[in-house]
């Protein structure tokens, strides 16, 4: 495989973003390379010929007026013709505010304990002690050190360790450096005086809640039903992850690739060009070789090289362009049902049944439709979610295994809260309502798949 070759398989696999940034860094590496800009029109228009007279008669008016003197034209546009933005202020450079100062500082969990840490009236040692507890909180706020081990490297006596932990579990955020979710909970509920048997239904009744089995849950606590679901309710407003307010995640927005609009009742589609550069080997340095380099062989044979690389680069590109809207075209073409009502007409599709009509090759497909992402009616979707297996139906045709899934999350969404349809009785309703015979294992697989819980936790009591 040529180097040519490889480079146009990487391309192909690229994101938006790194092909981006790939072609910066090429434009960087290869001086024959250079990125057209678009040249504002070099003949005014008749509307701004008419706003410029207007504009310089006024400025004559306003001369006159006030007997404005002459202008030294070259100063002013010396003055003008700095590289850097003038400040509005006249301080010394080293006075100037630092481009840090301008960004938003992000505060950390850890930064936001070891700050609470230094306000305490700590010993050096029991110091010592509260960063190295600090230093093991998760980013869920979560204590992952036993006591021995917090000892051993804070090489200090295991009650002093108890001792500082105690403390560091009165920071803000309530719940912090708990070591499992009951203590994290009992916490809270404690903090907030919360009823003393909501204590004793998280301390020793969180896998019973889990299953929502609440009666039973009452017959071991001595409680009420109505208590049980009262403190139910107490408990779930309480937050598992203390941590969660400074998490490091923040929302990825995407661009999408692809364009698919609707127009006088055909889809059509088109590439996003929007921020991609486009290139063109420089004309500067053709003129060079043609013109100036001479007898010079190895000034020659560098450029040479760099414009072939250059040339390939660009028709790499280009082709990658070309066979994203083809494979974007082949699969609107497919899921036009799709693209008419939505995702619960998603059809089966497989990679062979695009490479077949577009005549590629599979592994060409697969490169194309990963981390692109098309805009259409319905949303903005990976391409690679418009493939999905089949799932057989009698009387008609097969549907797609997302389809099956949006289904299912329908039915459970008009359920009765109260009396949830178990993964059986979602696989014959799916049965009698759309003639799929699907087993309930498989139910019980795409409900998870899509992070929902068993009828048995999805029981309300409210």
């Amino acid at each position: 495989m040529t180097p040519q070759l490889q480079q146009a398989i990487k391309l192909l696999q690229l994101s938006r973003l790194e092909l981006v940034d790939r072609v910066q860094e090429e434009i960087e590496q290869n001086p024959l390379l250079e990125e057209v800009r678009e040249e504002p029109s070099e003949t005014p228009t008749k509307e701004e010929e008419r706003d410029e007279g207007e504009a310089d008669r006024a400025l004559s008016v306003a001369d006159e007026r006030e007997g404005t003197p002459e202008v030294d034209w070259e100063q002013y546009a010396a003055y003008f013709d700095e590289s850097r933005p003038q400040e509005s202020y006249d301080h010394s450079s080293e006075e100037k505010p630092q481009i840090e100062n301008y960004v938003a500082f992000e505060n950390s969990l850890s930064d936001h304990l070891l700050w609470q840490l230094r306000m305490e009236p700590f010993s050096e040692e029991e110091r010592n002690i509260g960063a190295v507890i600090i230093g093991n909180i998760d980013d869920d706020g979560y204590l992952r050190l036993s006591l021995d081990e917090v000892a051993e490297l804070s090489e200090a006596p295991l009650d002093a360790v108890e001792d500082v932990l105690e403390t560091v579990q009165e920071f803000d955020p309530s719940g912090v450096a708990s070591r499992d979710l009951a203590e994290c909970l009992t916490r809270q509920a404690k903090e907030l005086q919360y009823p003393e048997y909501v204590v004793r239904m998280i301390t020793g009744g969180l896998r019973l809640l889990e299953t929502k089995n609440y009666k039973k849950l009452a017959r071991e606590l001595s409680i009420t039903f109505d208590e049980v679901v009262a403190g139910a309710k107490l408990i779930s407003e309480l937050e598992p992850r203390p941590g969660r307010a400074f998490s490091k995640e923040r929302v990825t927005y995407v661009t999408p690739d692809v364009y698919v609009i609707k127009r006088d009742g055909e889809y059509i589609v088109s590439l996003n060009e929007d921020g991609l550069p486009k290139l063109r080997v420089s004309p500067y340095y053709r003129s060079i070789l043609s013109e100036k380099v001479g007898d010079d062989k190895e000034a020659k044979g560098y450029i040479q090289e760099r414009m072939q690389a250059a040339v390939w680069l660009i028709k790499a590109i280009e082709q990658r362009q070309q066979t994203l809207l083809k494979v974007a075209n082949s699969i609107v073409r497919f899921q036009r049902d799709f693209l008419d009502h939505g995702v619960k007409n998603l059809r089966p599709l497989i990679l062979k049944d695009v490479a077949d009509d577009i005549e590629m090759h599979e592994s060409t497909v697969s490169r194309i439709t990963t981390g692109k992402y098309m805009h259409t009616p319905h949303g903005t979707f990976e391409l690679k979610y418009f493939f999905s297996s089949a799932i057989q139906r009698d009387g008609g045709e097969d549907l797609a295994s997302r389809s099956v899934k949006e289904r299912i999350k329908e039915i459970i969404s008009r359920e009765d809260t109260k009396k949830p349809y178990s993964d059986l009785k979602i696989s014959k309703i799916l049965e009698k309502e759309f003639s799929l015979k699907i087993a309930r294992r498989t139910v019980s697989k795409y409900r998870e798949s899509m992070g929902i819980l068993p009828s048995s936790s999805r029981r309300s009591y409210l």
